[in-house]
């Protein structure tokens, strides 16, 4: 928000500039810099380890809070791989675990005011959604040999409509990546722009109408501000829970590539 006098200039999108923090120079015209986006992927995964450390480094038979949580946390997890891939999914859970945890911390920790939601860009997303797929091949070639690339050859058809399937297989595929990145990166984005304009409606009214704007404020965008905060945790959540779970029926098909 900028403006001079009574002009208030709205800017939602401001809070998902990557800033550098510290430049390295450039590299064949590309600047290197540690920047505000990298600052909180480390935040995040220091917070995931130091939580998992202390909670786990004094294990006992009746566990304390953040014991519980931790084991709650595990089971919460293996859970979903278990479901989505049984019990010979669990050579894929240290991944999946890991990125239910990162994507989870980074979407609450985005959610504190000045901090950074590294999940709301879309090279971050693509990121992850990339080395799931990457996993899902090497993983799969590795068990199958060529026998994986029948995930692409539906069976049970007529010979004629092989050729024309296939290729809806392999664009399906394809498209795993884009549809698991999208979906984390737009719900991020949404959710904070949504949350920063009616922000800035609680600071318009109570600027520009005194008393009445205050009491118009805290009875419309201001309430409407708090669900949509209470929400946007719930939304948290649910697109970590979301990402795993389909990350984990991504990652079924490298141990049953069939149809």
């Amino acid at each position: 928000m900028a403006g001079t006098g009574s002009e208030i200039v709205i800017d939602p999108i401001k809070q998902f500039v990557i800033q550098p923090i510290i430049s390295f120079g450039k590299i064949g015209g590309v600047d290197i810099a540690f920047t505000n986006s990298a600052l909180f992927m480390f935040v995040a995964v220091a917070s995931i380890t130091g939580f998992l450390v202390l909670a786990t480094g004094g294990r006992t038979l009746i566990p304390g809070r953040s014991q519980s949580i931790a084991e709650l946390w595990y089971g919460f997890v293996a859970g979903i791989v278990r479901d989505a891939m049984g019990s010979e999914g669990m050579k894929f859970f240290p991944l999946v675990f890991s990125l239910f945890s990162f994507v989870l911390i980074c979407n609450l920790l985005g959610m504190f005011p000045y901090f950074f939601t590294v999940t709301s860009q879309i090279v971050v997303t693509f990121a992850l959604a990339m080395l799931v797929m990457t996993v899902v091949v090497v993983a799969g070639v590795m068990k199958h040999g060529t026998h994986f690339f029948g995930l692409f050859v539906p069976s049970g058809v007529p010979v004629f409509l092989v050729p024309f399937l296939t290729v809806i297989e392999v664009i399906s595929f394809l498209s795993r990546p884009l549809s698991l990145s999208l979906r984390l990166f737009a719900n991020m984005l949404g959710g904070h722009i949504a949350l920063k304009v009616f922000a800035y409606f609680v600071v318009i009214l109570t600027s520009s109408f005194g008393a009445m704007g205050f009491f118009a404020a805290i009875a419309g965008p201001f309430a409407i501000g708090v669900a949509l905060t209470a929400l946007e945790f719930l939304i948290a959540f649910l697109q970590a829970l979301v990402f795993a779970l389909l990350a984990s029926i991504y990652l079924n098909d490298a141990l049953h590539p069939g149809h």
